[in-house]
């Protein structure tokens, strides 16, 4: 009897290809058992294609394992003597473990052409139509092999990504769903991405924000599904403020977001304006003046006008009237004192800090400096600690406590902080652009390692 075309050899991989995400490669399971050939054992027969996935233009590359059962197929192909058949069978599967996706789709185009009725051959022809991106050409294979073996699963989840690719995304949404809902892991993450898009092209934006939370608890250190999960909730938050602007347009909270918006953008005057037009309306608003006195020193770093350097110490102060616990305030009058050299000033103001957020990093290290400043060493040391308690990892701490140990005369405790200092410092210095950080949540001016300064 001659072996069945469709057969595959005995627990043989192929070598992948070079690139690890250059291709498509086919594990091979043991051949059909002859004495069994009318019962199938739909867990033994299995194609497992490792998909090299390309989405649409911006989104990553990544690879995902896609299972095709491959059932038993007609008796009398397994009685065939056919030999052309089984050679242009073995050339289509070479074509797929090489990764040669032209040559592999020829051979399967002649075979469905061949044998139309064979679900798997559909399959697998859809499937590579997919890889190399021809999503029109594999929605029709891709249903021509679910109508004739509608258990192909996988095949049903590779047609809701063609048809979502296509932006067909009504049509794409069931079996992404469904995709979404699997128990294996990369089928999850792919279709999840797909919903997100789907949902936000359909403008189901509530339902694309929940499926992104839902891929951030799944997928927590996933670099695209961070950068794609960004962008759903950063245009959830832009449809938000522009109903905002919308059903408010006079708002307290219409000109607070413009002027956190401008602020972001760098444009200090236009925010300046905002903010003043915000108390305008609302005079003794909590917030306002610490964020108005923020804006004026972010354009004082810019200008150097010694009048935004004054607006700005005006602001914070009024902020203090206003609310005594904002810390923020405080700080920011400290660090301005601690710069120009009034040291008893900026003591007052970061103890101020201090006493209403004793866990306030910053304060800690500034405090520090101006008790340095003020030959206060041992004073300093304790600030420090608790500072390097709360961040280990911050470059200025380590080099302060270099110092205040130096002059507290503990050479070796100086040394230490110097290496780690030096550590840190060397770390952040070879970062590399990707891993620098992109958005500061820092509302505070940080503390630095500045030669110039009086630390």
């Amino acid at each position: 009897m001659a072996r069945l075309p469709f057969d595959v050899e005995n627990a043989i991989t192929p070598d992948p290809p070079a690139h690890p995400l250059a291709g498509l490669f086919l594990v091979r399971i043991p051949e059909r058992d002859v004495n069994t050939a009318d019962s199938c054992d739909l867990d033994r027969w299995a194609l497992l294609f490792l998909l090299r996935y390309t989405p649409t233009v911006n989104w990553l590359i990544r690879l995902c394992v896609i299972g095709l059962g491959l059932s038993c197929l007609p008796l009398q192909l397994a009685t065939a003597q056919d030999s052309a058949l089984d050679k242009q069978y073995e050339a289509a599967q070479r074509a797929l473990a090489d990764g040669n996706y032209p040559e592999a789709q020829r051979a399967f185009e002649q075979l469905a052409q061949a044998h139309p009725e064979i679900a798997e051959i559909h399959a697998n022809l859809g499937l590579i139509y997919f890889e190399e991106r021809k999503f029109e050409e594999a929605v029709p294979e891709l249903r021509r092999a679910l109508k004739l073996k509608p258990a192909l699963a996988n095949s049903a989840t590779i047609l809701a990504m063609s048809l979502s690719e296509l932006g067909r995304y009504s049509e794409a949404l069931p079996g992404l769903e469904k995709g979404f809902r699997s128990t294996d892991s990369e089928t999850k993450r792919m279709c999840g991405l797909q919903l997100e898009r789907a949902y936000t092209g359909l403008l189901q934006n509530r339902r694309a924000v929940e499926i992104a939370l839902e891929m951030n608890r799944l997928y927590p250190d996933d670099p695209e599904v961070l950068y794609h999960n960004g962008k759903i909730f950063g245009n959830f938050a832009f449809l938000s403020m522009q109903k905002l602007s919308q059903v408010a347009p006079g708002s307290v909270w219409t000109h607070e977001a413009a002027a956190e918006a401008y602020e972001s953008q760098g444009s200090y005057s236009s925010a300046i304006g905002e903010y003043r037009t915000v108390l305008s309306i609302e005079p003794k608003r909590p917030g306002i003046h610490y964020r108005l006195g923020r804006t004026l020193l972010a354009r004082f770093r810019e200008t150097s006008s010694a009048v935004d350097l004054a607006a700005a110490v005006k602001e914070f102060e009024l902020e203090l009237a206003l609310d005594p616990l904002n810390a923020n305030s405080a700080y920011e009058l400290a660090e301005i004192h601690r710069k120009a050299g009034e040291f008893e000033d900026a003591q007052r103001d970061f103890e101020l800090a201090l006493k209403s957020h004793p866990e306030f990093e910053e304060a800690h290290l500034g405090l520090a400096a101006v008790l340095t400043s003020l030959q206060k060493p041992d004073l300093a040391l304790p600030h420090l600690q608790k500072a390097i308690s709360l961040n280990r990892d911050n470059e200025v701490s380590w080099y302060r406590l270099s110092k205040v140990e130096r002059l507290l005369g503990n050479s070796a405790e100086q040394q230490k902080a110097m290496t780690e200092f030096q550590r840190l410092h060397s770390k952040k210095t070879n970062e590399p652009e990707s891993g620098k950080r992109l958005f500061s949540p820092d509302e505070v001016t940080r503390q630095d390692v500045d030669p110039n300064s009086p630390d």
